[in-house]
């Protein structure tokens, strides 16, 4: 279990707990000295403050608990990266960046109002569309599910998503259809299902062809139509989840909560 005041790069894979004080050095030479948010003493590379995780004049200060975790910046430069804290938790915090499903449930002049799983509810502008303009307006209804992603998540502000790049491109984003099945899992398995060469996803795409949108606030859809009825959809991909579990003994169903 990690401590209050020591080293950020010590204490990844330990566990962390609220109130705790991460240290960053402000030089590779500088191990142990308090991080200082100025320009002098700011440290190599872009440094990322994730979830569970928030900016004091001390270093880094833990808000939730969980295991700490660090990810390199992508240069050969060395500090900076991102940290953020791995934890279990229900309910969804918009984080700025993340990919999610959204509900329509309102539509407010030009703003709609999207429920994406957290304690308020997003905003999303028409004109956060590819292509869209006062006069081409997208052709968006209540109850229509929307890929996006947040470019404004603060606690002091109302959650903003938009279904474009930085580039203005939809990239796969927007209205992801009428049809299909939306279910919802815990966000510790929408964590596992996107990381990087996850084994679930592998698994499941040798033993059955599909295609599926993920969404970082715990929403799954499966653009395929329902031919026959939700029960008997939702036991054919238990069955499958079974006989991955089967076929994967050194995971367990540990991986599925």
């Amino acid at each position: 279990m990690a401590a209050s005041g020591l080293s950020a790069e010590v204490d990844v894979g330990q566990v962390v707990l609220p109130g705790d004080v991460l240290l960053l050095p402000a030089a590779p030479n500088a191990d142990g000295e308090r991080l200082r948010l100025g320009p002098s003493s700011a440290p190599r590379g872009r440094l990322l403050c994730g979830p569970g995780l928030r900016r004091c004049a001390a270093g880094l200060l833990v808000t939730k608990c969980g295991l700490l975790r660090h990810r390199p910046p992508a240069g050969a430069g060395t500090g900076g990266g991102a940290y953020w804290v791995d934890s279990q938790q229900k309910r969804y915090v918009p984080v700025k960046g993340d990919p999610i499903i959204g509900i329509v449930t309102a539509k407010a002049g030009d703003i709609f109002k999207v429920d994406v799983g957290g304690s308020e509810q997003a905003s999303l502008s028409y004109l956060a569309f590819e292509g869209a303009t006062k006069r081409n307006r997208p052709n968006v209804q209540v109850g229509d599910l929307v890929y996006g992603q947040f470019i404004v998540a603060n606690k002091d502000m109302e959650p903003e998503m938009v279904c474009i790049d930085s580039s203005g491109r939809a990239n796969g984003m927007g209205i992801i259809g009428h049809e299909g099945l939306l279910f919802k899992v815990s966000l510790g398995l929408i964590r596992k299902l996107l990381a990087p060469n996850c084994e679930i996803i592998q698994e499941l795409g040798q033993l059955y062809p599909f295609e599926i949108v993920l969404g970082m606030n715990g929403r799954i859809w499966d653009p395929r139509e329902v031919i026959s009825t939700p029960q008997d959809w939702i036991h054919q991909q238990s069955g499958l989840l079974h006989l991955f579990v089967a076929l994967s003994p050194n995971l367990g169903t540990g991986a599925f909560l």
